[in-house]
């Protein structure tokens, strides 16, 4: 059995459904879970919030859901962080691996970031968005994680107490992969970073990574590893799209988010932007957006409540209120308004944004789900026991209409 251990909601619902696709039966938690994992599966996701914490707490928060994945018969963990390698200058990936790592005394991990559905590409351990350095695309300005350096063996180091190198594409495409993670223990370098364009890559490592007790990287090499365990292709465009009231809340300042907030707003769509500088007390801003909520006339479409703004207005707001406070004011306030908008009557609840979607999902109260169809690559419904349909999705994800059309 897999178990994946995600770093933020919209990651874990992204590996879900790639194991999903390969036909791995999986169940998919918010946080560590409290009781059995139910159903028959093959597969295991928690999605923890430890993307931007403290570092000793996302520690913790990773060991506490490892602990539960190996008294509960897991035989591979997959640390699953994001496409785009998010992370702070301190971590959290570098010590969230080296724990995970000692605690299953691992000698050497590979991973990869790539992506290639999603535009992620790794060669020679450089990172691609797109045909552009990590480093040089929209990631340079995330208000919280920026990512200015794009060779990640560097990056990976400045977080770790450990070396890290590099599998090649040649290597990888020989079949050389085994071979060259000896090599590097013979080295004592720790992890390894592992170059991939193609799904075809992610694939050949997946095969020869299999039997391993640790991997890490975003869904491209999850799904590599459940294309060698297949049971059957499985549609993840069929099934049925949730029906009942809907509502979008949208925190993530992603140039692709703002391409969807855009869409939304030029479609007539009725929004509401959550201003932290006019009103720093999440409690009084969510009551606002309430109040213009319940004012709303019969047939104006789902609505948008939102705090996405673009890089410049973005850093004014840090300028003033600092980065942490003013996401930690922005996260209560949407977290706030969905609970308001589900007692409202609310039941499909479309969120933007990896941070955003966490502070909602806590908010809700909601434990976990059911995978459901997707309405984007990387983007399923998410059906609870409560009868509550989520949406959580990853800022750079989905087309520019996405938000527009899940929401009809």
């Amino acid at each position: 059995m897999i178990g994946a251990i995600a770093d933020d909601f919209t990651g874990a619902t992204d590996v879900a459904v790639a194991l999903r696709r390969r036909g791995i039966r999986t169940v998919l938690f918010f946080g560590v879970p409290r009781e059995e994992a139910g159903a028959e599966h093959d597969a295991v996701v928690i999605a923890l919030k430890t993307r931007t914490v403290a570092r000793d707490d996302a520690v913790a928060r990773s060991l506490s859901a490892l602990g539960w994945l190996r008294a509960h018969g897991v035989r591979q963990v997959y640390f699953k962080y994001c496409s785009t390698f998010d992370s702070t200058a301190e971590g959290n990936i570098g010590p969230v691996l080296d724990a995970l790592a000692d605690a299953l005394d691992v000698p050497v991990v590979a991973m990869t970031p790539s992506s290639p559905e999603h535009g992620r590409t790794q060669y020679n351990g450089y990172l691609f968005v797109g045909d552009v350095l990590l480093g040089e695309s929209p990631m340079r300005h995330h208000p919280l994680t920026p990512m200015t350096d794009s060779y990640l063996p560097r990056v990976l180091e400045g977080q770790s107490a450990y070396r890290a190198g590099v599998v090649t594409l040649a290597q990888v495409r020989r079949g050389e992969l085994g071979r060259r993670l000896a090599e590097l223990r013979s080295e004592g370098v720790r992890y390894a970073l592992v170059d991939a364009i193609e799904d075809a890559d992610l694939a050949a490592a997946g095969r020869e990574l299999a039997d391993a007790p640790l991997v890490a990287g975003a869904a491209g090499l999850a799904g590599g590893l459940a294309a060698a365990r297949a049971r059957t292709e499985y549609d993840d465009t069929a099934g049925a799209v949730p029906e009942g009231a809907a509502a979008v809340l949208a925190g993530s300042c992603s140039a692709r988010t703002l391409e969807q907030v855009g869409a939304m707003i030029e479609a007539g769509r009725p929004a509401y932007r959550l201003d932290a500088l006019a009103d720093p007390d999440p409690g009084s801003l969510a009551a606002g957006a309430l109040t213009w909520y319940d004012s709303l006339g019969q047939g104006s479409g789902a609505p948008l409540v939102y705090s996405s703004v673009e890089p410049a207005a973005l850093r004014h707001v840090q300028d003033v209120l600092g980065g942490e406070r003013s996401a930690a004011i922005l996260e209560s306030a949407l977290g706030r308004v969905a609970q308001g908008l589900v007692e409202r009557g609310v039941t499909r609840v479309i969120s933007a944004g990896g941070e955003t979607s966490g502070a909602i999902v806590s908010a809700l109260g909601v434990s976990g789900g059911v995978i459901g169809p997707e309405a984007a690559r990387g983007v399923p419904w998410i059906f609870t026991s409560s009868g509550l349909s989520l949406l959580l999705k990853s800022g750079n994800f989905g087309e520019r209409g996405l938000l527009l059309d899940a929401s009809r």
